[in-house]
């Protein structure tokens, strides 16, 4: 199995953790920070204005920096689609 993996940074510190992708589409992300028993699950929504998606997982909160925009790229890829542009 592959597992997607992206990164996310902690708002409160800047530091940047890779996490484990369950589950992505445009108006979620879930992941896993962590492994094993230790491992907390968050979800990732987007920001109003879609330039980023946050969550708060334990009292902190964790940003993916990237726009709905890009992420519905993302998915198109990962689908197999290409966006047809004249």
């Amino acid at each position: 199995m592959n597992e997607e993996k992206i990164k996310v940074r902690v708002s409160s510190s800047g530091q940047d953790l890779q996490v484990v992708v369950l589950n992505k589409s445009l108006d979620r992300i879930e992941v896993v920070l962590g492994e094993g028993v230790h491992s907390v699950r968050c979800t990732l929504l987007p920001t109003r204005n879609g330039a980023a998606y946050v969550g708060s997982a334990m009292g902190r909160e964790i940003m993916y920096e990237r726009s709905r925009d890009q992420v519905k790229a993302d998915l198109a890829r990962a689908a197999g689609f290409r966006e047809f542009r004249r």
